[in-house]
Parts: structure tokens; sequence; C-alpha cells
């Protein structure tokens, strides 16, 4: 594989792959520490959403930032810078667990999403502009692997730090607890997150470290695109004048919403069928190896047997087919339709991106900053769905998913076409 440069781009996709690593490990962690958090500082089930709330929020408020950080210090300090970012929020974890503030761990999954936003703006166009754009969702859908790899193995190795069966039976005898014997049971619960996010600390800095010195070669923004494209770009005075990127947006905002819900609510939704905290940690990574399977059959079919808006079709119209059967469905059958979302997941963001960049030339630093900012509906869409479930059940929730598959399959059979 080699870029338009005739260099190779294996190097740099290594590395890549192993932030693209990273990032799934923090981000799909969520998913146990929602119910752990739970119990842990007693909270209500919409309150306990927050964890997802805070975290994916930063994604918007920082995308400010992101492009900031990347014009003054370059694609690869940027993301050193933004693994430093996640450090810090990491260690905030270390005095809330002490103190079993909410607020605390709040503050700390927000600093994490903030670095995460720098290292997402950074690395998705990154990879996207390393070669050609016609197999860009080939190279993310690689890349997805290394994440959702990652995203399958956080909540199973978090939780063999976590004791999760006395956790289980502490939520079941608070009730006959004294308040000083429930307060030291939940503070004991609590410090049980210190030590794996010490380790976790310890590797983001190592791996900023690395990153710092590693011969990536820095790109400008826009060599994606060939001349016909930088063509199509000249006379737009914004991003936005590129509708197609601000279709894009709102495409990705749904779609990192219901990817989220799928992977972040599916513990949370076996606890709610009576299943055993400690058995439903696993949920996530059902979720996690269905979408490797989706990115595997996108390695293999795009482009040679598949194109990328013909994936993106396939995969919102398997979205809306699950939807309805998670809730026409009851038990495990409904619980095992949740998990395979994430194949109806699997190839929507390799196909999002470069059908959102198509010909926006010297503009795809601030359309990439535009198209990262949609990560925050994981922030909104999860919160919804708790805040729902709160009033009809965890079950029917899930109703929140259909229109967002609705408008992924209009962006991939007409939204990405949209010029002005």
């Amino acid at each position: 594989m080699t870029n338009q440069n005739n260099q190779s781009t294996v190097g740099p996709m290594i590395i890549i792959g192993a932030l693209f690593f990273i990032f799934g490990f923090a981000t799909w962690l969520n998913s146990l520490l929602i119910p752990y958090l739970r119990i842990a500082c007693e909270l209500t089930e919409v309150q306990s959403y927050f964890v997802t709330f805070a975290f994916y929020i930063a994604y918007l408020v920082m995308a400010p930032v992101s492009t900031w950080v990347l014009n003054r210090f370059g694609f690869k300090n940027g993301m050193a810078i933004s693994l430093g970012i996640m450090a810090v929020g990491a260690l905030l974890f270390i005095p809330a667990a002490y103190s079993r503030t909410y607020l605390l761990f709040l503050t700390g999954l927000f600093v994490m999403g903030g670095g995460l936003a720098i290292l997402q703006t950074a690395s998705n166009p990154y990879i996207t502009i390393i070669g050609p754009v016609e197999t860009a969702a080939k190279r993310i859908s690689i890349m997805g692997i290394c994440n959702k790899f990652a995203g399958a193995l956080a909540p199973i190795i978090l939780g063999y730090f976590l004791n999760l069966g006395e956790a289980d039976k502490v939520q079941k005898s608070l009730a006959t607890m004294s308040p000083e014997e429930s307060a030291q049971a939940l503070d004991k619960i609590a410090l049980q997150v210190v030590n794996p996010y010490i380790g976790i600390v310890v590797v983001l800095i190592l791996l900023g470290i690395w990153i710092s010195k590693a011969n990536l070669p820095e790109v400008k923004g826009d060599e994606e695109e060939d001349a016909s494209h930088h063509n199509a770009s000249e006379g737009k005075q914004s991003i936005f004048d590129f509708p197609h990127v601000i279709l894009g947006f709102i495409c990705l905002f749904l779609y990192v919403g219901v990817e989220v819900l799928a992977g972040d609510t599916i513990i949370a939704y076996g606890t709610y069928l009576g299943i055993p905290l400690d058995t439903a940690k696993f949920f996530t990574s059902f979720t996690m190896v269905s979408m490797v399977v989706g990115y595997v059959i996108g390695i293999i079919a795009i482009p040679k047997h598949l194109a990328q808006e013909t994936a993106l079709k396939l995969c919102a119209i398997l979205g809306i087919i699950l939807t309805v059967g998670i809730v026409f469905t009851d038990g495990m059958v409904s619980l095992t339709l949740v998990g395979l979302l994430g194949l109806a997941n699997s190839l929507v963001w390799p196909a999002i991106w470069p059908l959102a960049l198509k010909g926006v030339g010297r503009f795809t630093g601030a359309a990439s900053g535009i198209l990262v900012m949609g990560i925050a509906g994981g922030a909104v869409i999860p919160l919804i769905y708790g805040q729902i479930s709160h009033s009809v059940g965890s079950h029917q929730a899930y109703w929140i998913a259909l229109p967002c598959y609705l408008y992924i399959l209009y962006y991939a059979v007409a939204g990405h076409k949209v010029r002005k």
C-alpha cells in the first residue's frame, strides 16, 4: 500500500491503528462504567447515562480547540498532545474513586473525551488522506477492527479488576444495611477502579511519547483529492458552501448515537432483563465482534464488489430491520438483536467520512472538525434513551434508533450528493 507520493502507508497505518485501539479501549469502558457507577454512586438510570453525555459532549465543546491544536502543532504532535490530555482525564478517576464523587468521575470522562476529540480530528482525515480516496473506506475499516477489538476487550479487562459479583450483592443488600455499612461497602466498590485507571494513565503517557518520536509523515489536509476535486472547491468561501458536509455531520451525529446506544446500553439492558452484572459484562464484546465482522466484509468487498454508498445503504436498512425486531421480541432474542446492531453500524462510519470529505479540497481540515462534532450524538441519543426507558422501560426505548437509521438511509441515497 502506497500513498500518492509512492511512500509506503504500512508504517503510518500501524501507528494510527495503535491510536484507534487506544481510543476504542477508552470509549467502550463506558459500557461497564454506566451500571457500575450507578451502584457505586447510588444513581438513577437517567443519571447513570450522564457517563456517555459527559464523554461525548466533549467532542462538541472541544471541536474548535481541536482545529486550533492541529493548525498550531500539526497532525503528529497534535496526536501526542491529545494522549497527554486523555492521561489527565484518566488520572482524575483516582480522586473521584477515593471521594466517590460522581461529578469528578464525569469531569474525568469529559477531559478524556476532549483528548479523544483532538485525536479523532487528526487520525480520521489522516487515514483518509494517506492513500487513494476510493479505498478510504477499506483503510478506515482496518482501523475500525483495531478500535472494536479494543472495545470487545475493554469491559472484560475492566471487569477483571472490578468485583462485579460483589457489586451485585451490595446493590441487593443496601436496603438492609445501616448508612455507615452501606457507605463503607460502596467506598470499597468505588476504589476498585483505581488500579486499572493508573494502568491506563501509564499506557497513554508512553504512547504519547512514542507518537511524538515516530516517523509519521505530515499532511496538509488536502492531499486526498485529485485536480478535478480541487477545481470543485475553487470559489468556495467556507465549509458551509458544502451542504453534503453539513448533512454528513447530522448523519454522523445520529450514527454515533445509535452506535453508542448498541454498545453502551446492552449491559444495562441485560441487567434490566435480570442477568447478573458479572455475566452481562460480556455483552458489549458481542456488539463489538458484530462490528468487526462487518469491517472484515468491508475490507474484502470495498470498493471491488461494493461501493461506499451502497455499503451505507445496506447498513441503514439492516439497522431499521433490527430495531423493529428488538422492540417486537423479548428476552434473549431481543438482547441478541441489540448486539447485532453492531453489524448494522459497522460500515457506516467508514462510508460517511470519504463521502462527506469528497470534493472539499482545501477545506478538509474544517470539514473534519465539523464531522468530529457529530460524535456528540453519543452524548445525546443514549441520554434520551435513558429518559425514555425511565418512562416506558428499557425495551421499548429502543424505538429511538429507528429515525436515526432512516436518516442514515437518506444520506446514503441522496444526502451525500447534495451540492450548491
